[in-house]
C-alpha cells in the first residue's frame, strides 16, 4: 500500500548569506570567480529539502505564488558538499522548474513536462541523498516571505 510524503522546502538562510559573503569578498577585492563558479545573485536563495525516507516516486509539486510572481527552482547535483566547495555552473541540474502566476491566471502555472522530469529527477537523487540544497529565484512579484513551496511523493509504506 502507498502513501503521500509531503516534502517542504526549507530556506537555508545560513549557507545563503555564506554563499552571498563569498560574492562580496570578490567583488571588495576587486578579484574574480572561479573559472565556472555559480555566484549568488541578488535574487536567489538556497532552499534544502530533508529527505526522512529514501524510496520516493515523485507525484506533483505543491506551489503558492502570490497574485503576479514568478519562481524558478534549480536543483545542485550530488556532488556539491557545500561545506567544502564553492558551487559550479556544471553541478546545476536541468530542466529547472519554473513556476508562475499572471495576472489573470487563477491558478500556478508551469511547464508541465520540465516540471514533471524535475521532480522524477529529485525523487531519483533521494534514493542516494539525505538533504538536496536547491537555487530559488525569485522573480517579478515575489521573495522569500511570499512563497510557499513542496513536493509531493509517493511512498510504499
Amino acid at each position: 500500500m502507498s502513501s503521500e510524503l509531503e516534502i517542504s522546502f526549507r530556506p537555508d538562510l545560513d549557507l545563503t548569506e555564506l554563499m552571498r559573503q563569498r560574492a562580496q569578498s570578490l567583488q571588495q577585492r576587486g578579484q574574480k570567480r572561479q573559472d565556472g563558479e555559480r555566484l549568488l545573485r541578488p535574487n536567489e536563495t538556497v532552499y534544502q529539502l530533508d529527505f526522512s525516507k529514501q524510496s520516493l516516486k515523485f507525484s506533483r509539486w505543491s506551489v503558492c505564488l502570490p497574485d503576479i510572481a514568478r519562481l524558478t527552482i534549480t536543483a545542485t547535483s550530488q556532488l556539491w558538499t557545500p561545506d567544502l566547495t564553492n558551487l559550479m555552473n556544471r553541478q546545476l541540474l536541468e530542466p529547472a522548474g519554473v513556476f508562475w502566476r499572471g495576472e489573470k491566471d487563477q491558478s500556478v502555472q508551469f511547464y508541465e513536462a520540465d516540471s514533471y522530469e524535475f521532480g522524477e529527477r529529485i525523487a531519483e537523487l533521494a534514493k542516494i541523498r539525505k538533504v538536496m540544497y536547491f537555487l530559488f529565484a525569485f522573480g517579478e512579484g515575489c521573495n522569500s516571505e511570499t512563497v510557499s513551496c513542496s513536493i509531493i511523493f509517493t511512498t510504499d509504506s
